[in-house]
């Protein structure tokens, strides 16, 4: 079975899109994906990228063009979205949490919650009590995932992920990976189905 990589923030709004959107993918061509949780704000110190709401600040009419390319895709793929009034926000307790749901029964709802949130919900995901609160309104063991996200195991290991996928060369997410081809961004979603197409 062929593997999809997925590296991804819960503050981007793109990785919200390649989450909504591999699994389409992933059926059509019988992959898997293995989710691969990091954290962009290293991403970009450590790879010497900016956020493209810094880099293109003073590039006249990019970032409006970003705004309408983005509301074109969020319109043909039918998703459920709403840009975050609190954005950017500081991901790194629930990116914590998403490393220690990793191999937990509960992973795929943990950031099914998340993005949800983040990008349809517009909560305030970096403000401890409004995490607090969406996670009491689930099913998911909310005191233990609080408690995991401040244990030094689980801080190490988002470091240790965010070095690895630096390490590959990663400067952004959402970074996907089919067998050692890289693609990025929303754009690389198109090329992730023909790259299977060709296999």
């Amino acid at each position: 079975m062929q593997e999809i990589e997925f590296y991804y923030d819960f503050g981007s709004p793109k990785s919200y899109f390649a989450y909504k959107l591999l699994p389409v993918i992933a059926q059509k061509y019988n992959a898997m994906i293995t989710p691969k949780p990091i954290l962009l704000g290293g991403i970009f110190k450590l790879s010497n990228n900016k956020s493209p709401v810094e880099a293109f600040a003073e590039v006249k009419g990019k970032l409006a063009y970003d705004t309408r390319d983005t509301e074109r895709f969020v319109a043909r793929h039918k998703l459920p979205f709403r840009k975050n009034p609190y954005f950017p926000v500081m991901t790194i307790s629930l990116m914590r949490g998403a490393i220690y749901a990793m191999g937990q029964e509960w992973q795929e709802e943990y950031t099914r919650v998340m993005f949800d949130a983040m990008w349809v919900d517009e909560k305030e995901m970096d403000n401890p009590s409004v995490i607090a609160d969406v996670l009491a309104e689930t099913d998911l063991p909310t005191k233990e995932i609080i408690e995991a996200s401040q244990m030094p195991e689980i801080k190490s290991a988002l470091i240790a992920a965010t070095d690895d996928a630096v390490a590959r060369d990663i400067f952004g997410a959402p970074t996907m990976f089919v067998d050692d081809e890289m693609f990025f961004g929303k754009e690389g979603l198109a090329d992730i189905d023909y790259y299977l197409s060709q296999s």
